[in-house]
């Protein structure tokens, strides 16, 4: 196969699985290579998402490295198989490609969590609401620019929209809800969606509210992304310098139990539509 110039962060979690697998087994990637008739230089672009991976070969290299896990080695398949150039292709060249990575990664989730102190989450923002949103950034982002953007954000909103959505949990602080991004008129909109999306089908939201006794488990935004197996999740962070992937084991555990704590502190589905509603009125 020819080598990518630039590969998706999906073929690079593939790449990176396979090169976890080979470590884990004691295995050279020059010896590895050797087992199914390739060099090291072919080897080390297939781990770095350089170079694709047919699903039969990630099937010979599995059972050469021992891997016994099937459920992890047919979701290996998958991705290695799957030619998905879905609707977020159509940005390509014209978006920060993170922005086209976290697209497909949420197309492929099993499930989602979002938990957001600042901001509405994503999934959940009007258009007016992720207008004024970029429309803050700095530097200023030109009209097209902004314009691209917002369009982005409401397409990437299928995936709970569609039939069938995927399973969305989202744990907002009350202090997302209070700030008034775009103003009055703005919050008013975004707050009434917000009640209209937590009687959809597999939305869930909840409200860590202001009063709480003490609350310092999480200091920001998460996304995470469940994969077909536990294994394959990820968590997304914006970072000072980008948005950051995150898919060690350690740390996706140490994200687990966050969300958990976050989301065992918050206000039940009921009580949060109550919330919402009481402060719809005081906007």
């Amino acid at each position: 196969m020819a080598r990518r110039q630039e590969p998706t962060a999906r073929q690079e979690r593939l790449g990176a699985e396979l090169r976890k697998l080979r470590e884990a087994a004691g295995l050279k990637a020059r010896e590895a290579a050797a087992l199914v008739g390739t060099d090291s230089a072919q080897m080390s672009q297939m781990e770095s998402g350089f170079a694709g991976v047919s699903g039969e070969r990630v099937r010979r290299l599995a059972s050469h490295y021992s891997c016994t896990d099937v459920e992890l080695v047919n979701a290996l398949v998958a991705m290695a198989t799957s030619r998905t150039r879905g609707w977020w292709e159509e940005y390509r060249g014209l978006l920060p490609n993170a922005f086209l990575d976290l697209s497909e990664l949420e197309h492929h989730s099993a499930h989602r969590w979002d938990v957001d102190f600042l901001h509405v989450p994503g999934l959940l923002q009007t258009e007016g609401y992720a207008r004024a949103l970029f429309s803050s950034r700095v530097p200023e982002l030109t009209q097209h620019e902004l314009e691209l953007r917002v369009q982005h954000r409401m397409q990437r909103r299928t995936i709970i929209e569609d039939t069938p959505p995927v399973p969305y949990v989202a744990v907002v602080h009350e202090a997302a809800l209070r700030i008034r991004v775009g103003g009055r008129d703005t919050s008013r909109a975004q707050l009434a969606r917000l009640l209209e999306l937590s009687d959809a089908d597999l939305v869930t939201l909840r409200v860590v509210p202001f009063d709480l006794e003490t609350f310092s488990d999480i200091g920001s935004a998460m996304v995470y992304a469940g994969g077909a197996v536990p294994r394959l999740d990820t968590v997304v962070r914006d970072g000072p310098h980008g948005t950051v992937f995150i898919d060690s084991e350690a740390q996706l555990g140490v994200f687990r139990t966050l969300f958990r704590r976050v989301e065992a502190v918050a206000l039940d589905p009921q009580r949060t539509r109550d919330f919402v509603h009481r402060l719809a009125k005081e906007v």
